[in-house]
């Protein structure tokens, strides 16, 4: 028996178009193919092949179905043979298992629920009063009903039973609905409500076209501003590509596929003619997607805001990808536009120019540093090397990473046999999101190894200068910026402040500090406690934050020294000569900091 994961992954890597239309002369009219039926021998373009839907339809003989329907119908195939028939031109190993029989798809009913549903919506923001709210949103956003059709876009009311109520008369009970994620229980009263109130709906389907959820965003004031389907059997957020289904043909066609962050970005990008467009679910590109994408091309585009914000999404899907072995360049907008307004402002020839001028991601990386002066001084070309070298770390296409080396080589000045010695250390672990200097994800952690962080840790002479740090950032919001441009998450040894610190900077400064306790993760929340509650004075907020990042620093040097002493035992004439270089450039800045502690020993030591 062939299994029903290897059959999705036929189905949704199969080129309708291209396998009927060597039995059907198949001719494009409009977003479909049309040709003469081969099942009642007709003479007349009645028989329609559909890319998008991945299905064909006779509109004389109504005969119609799916790939693998055809292959049966038209050749004689049976079932397994019509998988293997297109497997094959997909490029796809079919394995079988020795199953007699299998069991019915647990997620039927949940795909069958949710198409029924986004018919519902759909209706509710087109032909009922109490989709105005949709509607006016839709126009200030300047996309027409057109637009909103070919997405299946829909306005979920806030009159609480009118969904329940209109999936019940068609025989959905609701237990389905909870299973599906389209109702949910308050935990006080397990009273039951609708999940999207007020909402827009965007469907969202699977690879294969199927309705495994939605994502609903508000029309007016509210959090959060998106809100999507629970996870079901049906539906994964980290596993699943908004557009995917539509933009699959067109991907595999162009060999190259868009990325961009949001449901809006794809609807206005997509309704501009480029289909090859599709945006993760609200999430950091996870593992899971870049192995979807890896069906269909090689070859990545990232298209995110401009902000701050988007510079960190992007490095981090670029990392996620480049450990995937995709080719990741990197489209960038003027500043203050996001795909959305860039395209309803300048239109598809705008976006398409600035995709013809994309640059590869790392060499964005390295355009970005070389802007913040990252590459102007030694100090500071330590630490854009520790921004760099993990991406590199995470490469997998051998010879893009050897370009990579090469490139950091060249913009820092640091040997490459060096740089390669870094990248190949034992323990080396990579971060994502160089400019940005940390991962959403929050593992793996940056050990920042030329600086000592693999060494065994003697107790921490550091932590009370990262609990004070974190302290000041939990009450005095704007100095998180000028913090953030001076240490990263790699720069505390401790496990909870690290948290706390990393938290902080992916919230908004205006968020509450009840909030921010609900970003931190469990482990760190007895730290942050009394951090919270301690009195918010500080009589010198700069000059605190100044001390504590010079300790942190001087813990640093002090910890190169330690690891250098290490190395000099068995180490090259030649590699003896860079690592004397290095202790005296950290000699100077020792001097210059003021440090306390035994560098000047550890130095003696070495000579």
């Amino acid at each position: 028996m062939i299994t029903p994961e290897t059959i999705d992954r036929v189905r949704e890597a199969a080129d309708v178009v291209q396998i009927i239309g060597e039995h059907v002369n198949l001719k494009r009219m409009g977003a479909d193919f049309r040709g003469a039926c081969p099942f009642h021998q007709g003479k007349h373009r009645n028989f329609s092949v559909s890319a998008k839907r991945g299905i064909y339809y006779c509109f004389v003989c109504q005969a119609g179905g799916d790939v693998f329907n055809f292959l049966q119908k038209h050749l004689g195939l049976d079932w397994p043979s019509s998988v293997r028939y297109v497997a094959e031109r997909a490029g796809i190993e079919v394995r079988e298992t020795d199953a007699r029989a299998s069991a019915p798809d647990e997620r039927d009913p949940l795909w069958e629920v949710n198409s029924a549903a986004a018919e519902f919506f759909c209706r509710t923001l087109w032909e009922e009063s109490e989709g105005k709210p949709g509607r006016e949103y839709l126009a200030s956003r300047s996309l027409t009903r057109e637009d909103a059709d070919e997405f299946e876009l829909g306005f979920a009311s806030r009159n609480a039973e009118a969904m329940r109520s209109h999936l019940g008369a068609l025989g959905y009970n609701d237990d389905r609905l909870l299973a599906a994620g389209l109702l949910a229980r308050r935990e006080e009263s397990g009273e039951l409500h609708p999940r999207f109130r007020g909402r827009l709906i965007f469907p969202i389907h699977d690879a294969s076209g199927r309705h495994a959820g939605f994502g609903g965003r508000v029309t007016g004031t509210g959090e959060p501003k998106y809100l999507n389907s629970p996870d079901t059997p049906a539906f994964s957020k980290t596993h699943l590509l908004y557009n995917l289904h539509r933009g699959k043909q067109a991907i595999r066609r162009e060999d190259r596929v868009l990325v961009v962050e949001g449901y809006t970005d794809v609807v206005r990008v997509a309704s501009a003619g480029i289909n090859w467009v599709v945006a993760p679910l609200g999430t950091a590109f996870t593992t899971e997607q870049a192995a979807l994408l890896r069906r269909f091309t090689r070859n990545v585009l990232l298209l995110y805001d401009s902000d701050r914000a988007g510079l960190k999404a992007t490095f981090r899907a670029a990392d996620e990808l480049l450990s995937h072995e995709f080719s990741v360049q990197v489209v960038t907008l003027p500043e203050g536009e996001d795909p959305d307004s860039f395209v309803a402002r300048n239109g598809r020839e705008a976006l398409l120019k600035a995709i013809g001028q994309a640059i590869d991601a790392f060499e964005r990386k390295i355009q970005l540093l070389e802007r913040g002066g990252w590459l102007s001084d030694l100090q500071k070309k330590r630490r854009a090397l520790d921004r760099l070298l993990p991406t590199i770390r995470l490469t997998k296409d051998a010879l893009t990473r050897d370009l990579y080396l090469t490139r950091a080589s060249e913009v820092t000045g640091v040997r490459k046999e060096l740089l390669q010695r870094e990248v190949d250390a034992p323990g080396g672990r990579p971060v994502s999101a160089p400019v940005a200097g940390r991962d959403e994800k929050r593992s793996p952690r940056i050990t920042n190894r030329a600086y000592g962080g693999n060494r065994p840790r003697a107790p921490d002479q550091g932590a009370s200068a990262e609990r004070e740090l974190v302290r000041v950032m939990l009450h005095y919001r704007d100095e998180i910026e000028h913090i953030a441009e001076r240490v990263g998450p790699g720069d505390f040894h401790e496990e909870s402040y690290r948290a706390i610190f990393e938290a902080l900077l992916d919230s908004d400064p205006s968020t509450a500090l009840d909030e921010v306790t609900d970003l931190v993760p469990p482990h760190a929340v007895d730290a942050l406690r009394p951090l919270v509650e301690e009195p918010d004075v500080v009589m010198d907020v700069r000059k605190t934050v100044d001390d504590c990042l010079r300790r942190l620093e001087c813990r640093t040097i002090q910890a190169r020294f330690t690891e250098l002493e290490g190395l000099q035992s068995g180490a090259s004439d030649s590699t003896k000569d860079d690592y004397n270089r290095e202790r005296g450039e950290l000699q100077k800045r020792s001097a210059r900091l003021g440090c306390k502690g035994t560098v000047g020993k550890a130095s003696r030591s070495m000579e």
